[in-house]
């Protein structure tokens, strides 16, 4: 998280777009119980500015992972690969739930990468999500198109 101010307005632009869930691991506000973060796609370090078409959502986790970074290594191949932009790709196009929707499986080497440097599959979240699923609340509905799966 960056330490810019973001005007409520704007974070509220942003959090509606975003569905109030982070763009990258899918976890939904309500659910967490917590608010998520802004997140500059193209950091403020690496010359990102603070505009509506730079910022989307994140949870806290999935923002700290990512930090100032925008590629990571597909673990599969070894080759480098650009971090999931939430904002203009489809989850589902790079993603996908396992059998009992706790784990996050990426579908393309951009989605490994970016599965393997978020650490979207942690002990941590993989027992929370399925606490989600035993009462109906993961995993989220995915539409398709650049914000929505399940």
């Amino acid at each position: 998280m960056s330490g810019t101010y973001i005007q409520a307005a704007l974070r509220e632009r942003v959090a509606e777009r975003g569905r109030h869930r982070c763009g990258y691991c899918l976890t939904q506000e309500d659910v967490a119980g917590m608010p998520m973060e802004i997140d500059h796609l193209i950091p403020q370090a690496l010359g990102g500015p603070t505009v509506e078409d730079n910022l989307w959502l994140a949870c806290s986790s999935c923002n700290a992972r990512k930090g100032d970074r925008i590629v990571a290594l597909d673990p599969r191949t070894g080759t480098v690969q650009r971090i999931f932009d939430p904002s203009r790709e489809a989850w589902s196009e790079h993603f996908a739930w396992n059998a009992d929707a706790t784990q996050i499986i990426g579908q393309t080497p951009q989605g490994r990468a970016t599965v393997s440097a978020l650490r979207l599959n942690r002990p941590g979240i993989i027992r929370a999500r399925a606490r989600w699923v035993s009462v109906g609340w993961h995993p989220p509905i995915v539409t398709t198109g650049v914000t929505t799966v399940v």
